[in-house]
């Protein structure tokens, strides 16, 4: 693996030198094998990213350039430049979370400066042709962080009334709130509607596409 980047600028060089490479290219320099699909191997496409740019952050709950306070996420991108899917940010914390804040949420923490990396998604692509795209460093905006903040709010108040069993992939204009777990047999503990503890799949926000879509489309118009 690379060494982590020192600065912004230099996260940056990496993430274009290796635009309009294909998975193949990049999987030989690291060393890695190509999946056939990525079925079995959701991550496989992160982690050859981050082994290029020198993310050492894994899998830990912290932006992946600690340091640099920039937070990496690959995009998977249709024929039409459109996202192909929602983009997980991270796991909601479902107990102890009165008196949490959207400025202190790990939400905002993750979101607040974001290396997009946007990559060719449609499947019939095989894996190992599919070519990185021209990154793209964002932060919110105004509008976007209240957009944020008013899901996160929203989703946030419902899971500390005990209503987390109720919420659906509906609920949040830009960020939804959905089951995030290996299997249907992984279980954590909520609220329930009577303040007392229950099991429940373990949940994480996600963006929606057409949130992201905005995004990538403001940054190549």
């Amino acid at each position: 693996m690379k060494p982590e980047p020192k600065t912004e600028a230099e996260l940056l060089q990496r993430a274009r030198d290796i635009a309009g490479l294909s998975f193949f290219e990049l999987a030989e320099t690291a060393n890695m094998i190509v999946p056939a699909n990525l079925k079995r191997d959701k991550g496989w496409v992160g982690q050859l990213l981050e082994w290029h740019l020198g993310a050492v952050a894994g899998s830990k709950p912290q932006q992946d350039f600690l340091d640099l306070g920039i937070e990496l996420k690959s995009i998977p991108i249709g024929h039409t430049g459109k996202p192909l899917e929602t983009t997980f940010v991270c796991v909601a914390p479902l107990i102890g979370v009165h008196g949490l804040t959207w400025e202190k949420s790990h939400v905002r923490q993750k979101l607040s400066k974001v290396l997009w990396i946007p990559v060719e998604g449609e499947r019939e692509i095989p894996l190992a042709a599919r070519k990185v795209g021209s990154p793209i460093l964002w932060s919110p905006n105004d509008e976007e962080e209240n957009a944020l903040q008013q899901d996160w709010e929203e989703l946030m108040e419902m899971i500390v009334l005990g209503q987390v069993e109720k919420i659906t992939a509906k609920h949040g204009e830009v960020m939804q709130l959905r089951p995030k777990a290996a299997n249907s047999r992984v279980f954590t503990e909520a609220y329930g509607a009577t303040g007392k503890s229950i099991k429940t799949t373990p949940r994480g926000f996600y963006l929606r596409t057409q949130f992201t879509n905005q995004i990538i489309k403001r940054y190549f118009s």
